[in-house]
């Protein structure tokens, strides 16, 4: 018996209310971040230099998401009817099944790109309107940038949640063999979005620090470098509209794993006979099914009341933006919890007793408190007031290769403690079920969600980051900077520095939970499998070879993906070279750069790029599958898991410890802007920028994606197709990897010097 099987009682009355219920949160949850929007809209947009800027990158930003959903758009709506036809051979007496997984998996990537454009929207924005408040009131900028971030969290909390509660009211008891198809939409957008989005905003940010900074001694954000545009542009759609999406397909990945491994424990013999035989244990197992939704909606309100706790003060002395920052993130999280022991404490009622299962909401707990030091262990190594960062910005002082040596060797130290929050989550949800694997393993999936229970705030404090960012650039590029005085030029640069923290603290969050929904979609891949008897025993040599090449794809991956990264950065350090040699006065200001070349060049190299990656996290799963059997698959989901998890934290928190270290100094430590250390830090945050912000965090839907598309497979890895129709899978998976790889390397800028 496998959980594709498994039969649940027929939704009751007070499950029906139930659902209404999550449904009216989540139209709550869009009409506080609509009411936000229109606040933030009503706020001055500051002069008209500021203006301009603001409408270039909003163009800009528009015009790349435009051409990502046409390209997207093709593959997505293919790939759907192939999910189709596939599921016909599985579900064969029920076509309504294998219609709604393809319905779900498009309507998971409309909600995934949905959830982008929404806070990309926004944000292009309110940028001006935070830069023009930094002007006189430092509690006015900060809160401008964080309501407007909170668009962005309360509609991708809005669209997960509706979404998945339209699927739970029109499939029923179904609905979790359908939910695959959503998470699976919205995990491969948001692969997609983040390798596109890395990719664009990395090599303009590369290329204008390059030129701008180290070779012609100009600001950061410079009017004269003609790449700075097209930075601020990629702010946008990588750190706003990708990590929107890859924070939606994480918030309904973990929601799709707790309600598979809540049907799963039916599957557990122990788990039915101390509910008191199948029946009774049934309409148990559906409450599991329902907890999940209600944590969710207990999230929307808890999100709310934290971002209404995000105030700032004008002082004579302009405070830490993170203070205020973290708290209203410890009030969401206590509401959070206090929410879900609630439900927990009315509804999760053992059926022998009457009494409350206290277990399931110490589990949800688990997650809270792996938020909370997951917070705490990004938050040490890399703010810039804490050591590891303040250490990198001294190395500087010796030149860049010290300070990237200790920005590296840091980093790889906060990689070991985030693996080992992790692993203390997971054997803390083993003591909570007393041993027993089957709740033990939605016991992970409920900390999974408890991580991201206030999905809306962490979402709004990433925001919070290209939004500070932006208003930062068109500070210098409007020329408010000039007549501004100190006070506003201090505000908008620890506005800026926190924004780092910020996206670092989600990047952690993401990356914490991609590795725990996986490991719960793990589980439901050996019970799929039928390999809970067995295990998956490394000892045997296919299983350890789809092993290593699960450890190998990460690596190659961000090595894709960081090669792109430098060579797109080339072409633009060469167009800005050319324009400060070709266009006469553009030092001095008396004429304009073409901002519109560099933004041509990311645009063009980023749609070309993403191709090859998101082959290779498809189809090296279908490969070692059918070529190694679903036990190797297995091994292979294992061997990724872990040698992910490890190297996205390692890229995510080095280049954010290199970016804070330059920020140190260009606070005015160790020589200030211009000076020898500041060069050296330069150079850092240049090698950092592909890592913190394309390969790192890539890596989190990838390993999703892969999980899911093993998921989706399976079925068909269990039927008895003939070695010729395997090889011929095979054989095509493999071509297309290669073809991935040869895509990449063709694309050297070798071939430009001949």
């Amino acid at each position: 018996m496998s959980e594709s099987s498994i039969v649940l009682p027929a939704l009751g009355v007070l499950e029906n209310n139930l659902l209404w219920l999550v449904f009216a949160s989540a139209i709550i949850s869009l009409l506080y971040g609509a009411y936000l929007a229109w606040k933030v809209l009503r706020e001055p947009e500051g002069t008209k230099a500021m203006i301009e800027v603001s409408k270039a990158i909003r163009e800009g930003s528009d015009a790349y998401l435009a051409r990502q959903f046409k390209v997207m758009g093709i593959f997505l709506v293919v790939l759907a009817g192939v999910l189709y036809f596939m599921y016909t051979r599985v579900y064969p007496t029920n076509p309504m099944l294998s219609m709604g997984i393809a319905v779900a998996f498009l309507l998971g990537s409309i909600a995934s790109a949905g959830a982008g454009y929404v806070g990309m929207s926004l944000a292009v924005r309110a940028n001006t309107r935070v830069a023009n408040a930094a002007l006189t009131s430092y509690k006015k900028a900060l809160e401008i940038a964080f309501q407007a971030g909170t668009v962005s969290g309360m509609f991708t909390v809005g669209f997960g949640l509706l979404g998945a509660t339209i699927i739970f009211m029109i499939f029923k008891q179904d609905a979790m063999k359908v939910l695959v198809g959503f998470g699976f939409g919205g995990s491969l957008v948001a692969l997609f979005m983040r390798i596109g989005g890395g990719i664009f905003t990395k090599a303009a940010d590369v290329g204008a620090d390059l030129v701008g900074k180290v070779e012609k001694d100009i600001p950061e954000d410079d009017p004269r470098n003609a790449a700075v545009i097209a930075d601020n542009v990629g702010d946008n759609v990588g750190d706003c509209a990708g990590m929107a999406a890859d924070v939606f397909e994480s918030y309904e990945v973990t929601l799709v794993a707790a309600i598979i491994l809540g049907a799963g424990v039916l599957l557990d013999n122990e788990f039915v006979t101390l509910y008191g035989g199948m029946a009774a244990a049934s309409a148990f197992a559906l409450k599991l099914i329902i907890y999940p939704l209600l944590v969710r909606a207990v999230g929307v309100f808890a999100s709310i009341i934290g971002t209404m706790c995000v105030r700032g003060k004008d002082t004579a002395e302009i405070g830490d933006p993170m203070k205020p920052i973290n708290f209203g993130f410890y009030v969401s999280a206590v509401s959070a919890t206090i929410g879900f022991g609630l439900i927990n404490f009315f509804y999760l009622k053992d059926p022998a007793t009457g009494n409350p299962d206290w277990r399931f909401f110490f589990a949800t707990l688990s997650g809270i408190i792996l938020a909370i030091v997951i917070e705490w262990i990004t938050n040490y190594f890399t703010h810039t007031e804490k050591r590891p960062v303040l250490e990198t910005a001294y190395a500087t002082k010796t030149g860049p290769a010290t300070a990237l040596l200790s920005g590296f060797g840091l980093a790889k130290e906060s990689s070991v403690w985030a693996i080992l929050a992790i692993a203390a989550t997971i054997f803390a949800s083993v003591k909570i079920f007393g041993g027993d694997i089957g709740l033990s393993a939605y016991g992970v999936a409920l900390a999974g969600l408890g991580l991201l229970t206030t999905t809306g705030f962490i979402l709004a404090e990433d925001t919070f980051g290209p939004i500070s960012d932006n208003a930062n650039g068109i500070f210098e590029m409007s020329g408010a900077n000039k007549g501004a005085g100190k006070k506003a030029q201090e505000i908008i640069t620890k506005l800026d520095a926190v924004g780092n923290t910020t996206k670092a603290l989600t990047k952690g969050f993401a990356i914490a939970t991609a590795v725990i929904a996986a490991i719960a979609l793990f589980r439901s891949f050996i019970v799929e499998g039928g390999l809970s008897a067995v295990g998956i025993q490394i000892n045997m040599p296919d299983v350890f070879i789809g092993l290593l090449i699960g450890g190998a794809v990460p690596f190659l991956f961000s090595s894709l993906l960081i090669n792109a990264v430098g060579r797109t950065a080339f072409f633009v350090v060469e167009e800005v070279r050319r324009q400060f040699r070709e266009i006469p006065g553009i030092m001095e200001g008396k004429n304009k750069p073409e901002y519109d070349k560099c933004v041509d060049i990311v645009t063009i190299a980023a749609q070309k790029e993403l191709i090859g990656p998101a082959l290779i996290g498809i189809f090296t799963p279908i490969a070692v599958g059918f070529g190694l059997g679903a036990a190797a698959l297995g091994g292979y989901l294992a061997g990724s898991i872990l040698v992910g998890q490890l190297l996205a934290v390692l890229l995510s928190n080095s280049g954010a410890i290199w970016d804070n270290a330059k920020k140190v100094i260009e606070m005015g430590a160790h020589g200030g802007k211009g000076s020898p250390a500041h060069k050296a830090a330069v150079i850092g945050d240049t090698v950092g920028d592909p890592f913190k912000d394309t390969a790192g965090p890539a890596l989190n839907p990838l390993i999703k994606v892969m999980n899911l598309v093993a998921i989706l497979i399976l079925p068909l890895l269990l039927q008895n197709y003939s070695f010729t129709i395997r090889m011929v899978i095979v054989g095509i998976s493999v071509a297309l990897i290669i073809f991935a790889v040869w895509l990449s390397k063709k694309e050297g800028i070798m071939t430009e010097e001949g």
